[in-house]
C-alpha cells in the first residue's frame, strides 16, 4: 500500500516522524511519502519559504529510510488541494493499488474546511492518528454523518481495497506541534527535544521563526 502524509511542515518535527513511524508499524507500511503543500486555502501562509521547508524535510529524513518526498504541490502556482493530488496519484497508480492518506487528529477535525473533502475516499483511504479514548462522538456533525459508516477497525482491510476506508489508530498523545516550536523559537528557547538536530541547526543558520 502506498501512503502519503501531507502538511505544511513549517517546520517538520519529531511529532510528524513519530506519527508516521507508529502508523507504519500498526498498518504495515513499507514507505511513507511526505507531501508538503504550497499554501492550504484554509490556513495562514507558512512562515518559511518553499525552499526552506523542503530543505528541512530533506534534512529530517536523510537517515529515515521509511520516508520519501513528493514535491508536486510545492511546484504548483496555485493553493494546494489534497483532492487534486490524490486524483493525480491515483491516475499514476491505477485503480487497484491501495492508497492511503495520513492525517493527525487535529487535521482530521478540519476536514469540513477542505476543498471537496467528501470526495477524498473516492481516491484513497484515510489513516488518522488519534488520541486514546477518542471516538466519533467528538467529531463535528458533518464528519459524523459522512465518515462513521466508512470506519474500519482492522488495518488489514486497508490492504484489501484500493480506497474508501477510514482507520483510526489510537496513539499516545504528542505534545509536539509546529505552533509550539515556532513560539519557543520566538522566545529563544531550546527545541532540541522537538526537532531533528539537523533541522534545528538549519533553522538557526537561516534565522527562521524569530
Amino acid at each position: 500500500m502506498r501512503a502519503l502524509f501531507g502538511g505544511t511542515f513549517d517546520p517538520i518535527h519529531h511529532g510528524h516522524l513519530q506519527l508516521g513511524q507508529a502508523l507504519a508499524q500498526l498498518v504495515g507500511l513499507q514507505r511513507i511519502t511526505l507531501l508538503p503543500n504550497r499554501q492550504p486555502h484554509y490556513r495562514t501562509p507558512p512562515l518559511a519559504t518553499i525552499e526552506q521547508r523542503l530543505t528541512m524535510i530533506q534534512l529530517a529524513i536523510q537517515e529515515e529510510p521509511l520516508f520519501t518526498i513528493d514535491d508536486r504541490e510545492l511546484r504548483r502556482p496555485t493553493p494546494s488541494y489534497t483532492l487534486d493530488s490524490l486524483q493525480a496519484i491515483r491516475d499514476e497508480l491505477g485503480v487497484q493499488q491501495p492508497l492511503a492518506f495520513i492525517l493527525g487528529q487535529d487535521a482530521f477535525l478540519t476536514l469540513p474546511h477542505w476543498h471537496q473533502w467528501q470526495q477524498l475516499l473516492h481516491y484513497s483511504h484515510l489513516l488518522v492518528g488519534s488520541r486514546p479514548g477518542y471516538s466519533s462522538d467528538h467529531w463535528p456533525p458533518p464528519l459524523q454523518s459522512y465518515w462513521a459508516a466508512r470506519q474500519v477497525m482492522e488495518p488489514q482491510r486497508l490492504h484489501q481495497a484500493p480506497q474508501g476506508y477510514l482507520y483510526f489508530a489510537s496513539l499516545p498523545p504528542s505534545p509536539i506541534s509546529a505552533t509550539l516550536i515556532r513560539q519557543r523559537l520566538q522566545r529563544n528557547e531550546s527545541c532540541c527535544q522537538l526537532l531533528p538536530a539537523s533541522v534545528q541547526a538549519y533553522i538557526q543558520q537561516q534565522g527562521l521563526y524569530r
